[in-house]
């Protein structure tokens, strides 16, 4: 049987912290799909293509990775793709509060679909897309907070 997982997020726009988590989990599984989930409490500064395109452009040499787009409840995403397991990443204390909130939820849903947590590095800690669109919003230089791909297309 695959490890097949889904890391979900908005990926607005995709930061060192989340590549620092794809990049470790992926000798973790057969296949990660990262998935672009629509969140109708959220007003994205960069379209879904266009994190689509930068996704797919980081891990065009990497097989075992596949980019969506998904609306609704992410564990119905797992199941359309055959995923078993949800990949998360941690910076604080506080986001492990929340995230396990989310994956007891997750699992009262489907019981059968794991959410699995990886901590980031350290110098990745203080790296969170909501800050980055602040500094961008406010003209200030993000560069050392995205991969190289993304900091060029901006």
């Amino acid at each position: 049987m695959s490890r097949i997982c889904l890391f979900p997020g908005t990926f607005d726009p995709v930061t060192l912290g989340h590549t620092d988590i794809i990049n470790r989990a992926l000798p973790l599984f057969d296949k990660l799909y990262i998935g672009i989930g629509r969140n109708v409490n959220k007003q994205p500064m960069f379209s879904e293509e266009q994190r689509l395109k930068w996704l797919n452009e980081i891990y065009a040499h990497e097989n075992k990775v596949e980019a969506l787009v998904y609306e609704g409840l992410t564990v119905e995403c797992c199941k359309k793709i055959g995923a078993r397991f949800i990949l998360r990443g941690i910076r604080y204390v506080n986001d492990f509060e929340y995230e396990k909130a989310i994956a007891d939820m997750n699992r009262s849903i489907a019981d059968n679909i794991e959410t699995l947590f990886l901590t980031c590095l350290p110098q990745y800690t203080s790296i969170a897309s909501t800050l980055v669109r602040d500094v961008l919003k406010n003209g200030g230089d993000v560069s050392r907070f995205l991969p190289e791909l993304v900091s060029r297309s901006l």
